[in-house]
């Protein structure tokens, strides 16, 4: 059995709440067939129909999924130097669908999909569902490999909101599994990746917004060590290198820290962030570029609480550092008199 980054198989067991809450599907199989299933919509509401309540309705969602779309193995052997996610066109001249749906809209016409696929086709079942859901990107740890070069965003899974919470799922690694050679799906349906704990998720699922990990205190994992977090950003910045090297940085308060990038684009500014940024990043404060293709950076630490640094260029995530704050030496505090 092969693991993908976005292809994992753990067990093969149903829960009992799923057993309880879930249709028998065989029918709806039979039925869709003779739907447009280009048309989500027509499609969710023949899933849902039989439920009243959100739980119920995405349990039917989720297992209508996983047994009615096959892992695109085809696909991922063909790009898997790189994780496979569907962008938005450059052609600003033509009115398009919504990206989500139009993603959904081929998925069910091939019954085939990737991880970005299962995540966007699970999004738009629930947004006619009328149920609150995100789309998450992210790292997912696959065969135990803690390399730096593999220490970035390349799978895509979903949280979903039912019963006044929000709930983990990852349709692709419950959906089944590929041979050694992975050139071939076998579907095996596998609970632990559906409303799993948080505490649980993270030990294989690192988004690249932490809030996604539904914890109060997400904690760094130990890829850290060997390298930062590279965000999808990463690759669209055309980064090829950059410093520091390792991905935990150790400072005291007032330290000041250098960061710098090279580019195969010359274009590009950098900066550092102890706060998450959201779109493009304001500033009074002036990246150094050198060489142009060359950018740096000093980031001077004064938030004694800050736990994460994100480098930016252009506006766009590159990387995340986790920032470890140097406590003050007690000793020489009490020698000096303070």
């Amino acid at each position: 059995m092969k693991s993908l980054c976005c292809l994992l198989l753990i067990g093969f067991a149903f829960p009992a709440a799923a057993q309880k809450n879930t249709p028998h599907i065989s029918h709806l199989d039979r039925e869709v067939r003779s739907f447009d299933v280009a048309a989500p919509a027509i499609l969710v509401k023949e899933v849902t129909a039989p439920y009243q309540t959100d739980r119920q309705k995405v349990v039917s969602i989720f297992q209508w999924i996983t047994n009615n779309i096959s892992y695109n193995v085809r696909t991922w052997n063909r790009r898997k130097k790189e994780p496979v996610m569907f962008e938005e066109p450059d052609d600003t001249g033509k009115i398009l669908k919504p990206l989500n749906l139009r993603v959904a809209e081929t998925v069910l016409r091939r019954r085939v999909a990737v991880c970005d696929g299962y995540a966007r086709l699970f999004k738009t079942f629930c947004d006619y569902a009328g149920i609150p859901s995100e789309v998450v990107m992210g790292y997912a740890r696959v065969n135990g490999s803690r390399g730096r070069s593999k220490f970035k965003s390349n799978h895509t899974w979903n949280a979903v909101y039912i019963d006044s919470a929000w709930y983990l799922l990852d349709a692709t690694w419950a959906s089944g599994f590929t041979n050694y050679r992975g050139d071939e799906f076998t579907r095996a349906y596998d609970d632990k990746y559906f409303l799993t704990s948080p505490d649980q998720f993270i030990l294989d699922h690192y988004p690249e917004d932490i809030t996604w990990t539904l914890l109060k205190d997400p904690p760094a994992p130990g890829e850290f060590y060997l390298g930062p977090f590279r965000y999808t950003g990463f690759i669209k910045s055309r980064i090829d290198a950059y410093w520091p090297a390792k991905g935990i940085v150790e400072a005291a308060v007032g330290d000041s820290i250098r960061f710098e990038v090279e580019s195969l684009s010359e274009q590009g500014l950098l900066f550092v962030s102890d706060r998450q940024p959201v779109d493009t990043i304001w500033s009074d404060d002036e990246p150094v570029i050198i060489g142009g293709r060359k950018k740096s950076f000093t980031y001077t630490v004064t938030d004694p609480s800050a736990e994460w640094l994100y480098v930016t260029c252009n506006g766009r995530i590159i990387l995340r550092y986790r920032l470890n704050i140097k406590k003050p030496d007690n000793k020489l505090a009490i020698l000096s008199g303070n």
